[in-house]
């Protein structure tokens, strides 16, 4: 019996690398997991407090609301990839772009709940 070989051809080749590497790329969210959290409320065993979401529109930003007492400041932020559990959220990072090198290609490592 006589085997033939065939030989794939280089395009074929980086053709099929290229779907492969799309599939893994949006396989992903490119978004990391987040929650707004209030910088000024670490706890060494919980970690920062996590508030409502309008707090963050925009990153780094202090925002406040009016209640009986006067106005309550929060120095919300986004924080991304934390390990989340009773209203606190830790072991994560504020920076979005630390957060994508983390998980890779995008990919987050925790899932938020």
């Amino acid at each position: 019996m006589a085997q033939t070989r065939r030989r794939l051809r280089s395009s074929t080749v980086v053709l099929g690398g290229m779907g492969v590497l799309a599939a893994a790329l949006t396989s992903c969210g490119s978004d990391p997991d987040r929650r707004c959290v209030d910088r000024d409320s670490y706890d060494y065993l919980d970690g920062y407090k996590i508030v409502a979401d309008k707090n963050c529109k925009s990153s780094g930003t202090t925002s406040g609301s009016v209640g009986k007492g006067g106005v309550s400041r929060v120095d919300a932020d986004w924080y991304y990839d934390a390990d989340v559990s009773d209203g606190y959220a830790d072991y994560g990072t504020f920076s979005r772009s630390e957060a994508v090198d983390r998980g890779g290609f995008g990919c987050s490592g925790s899932s938020g709940g």
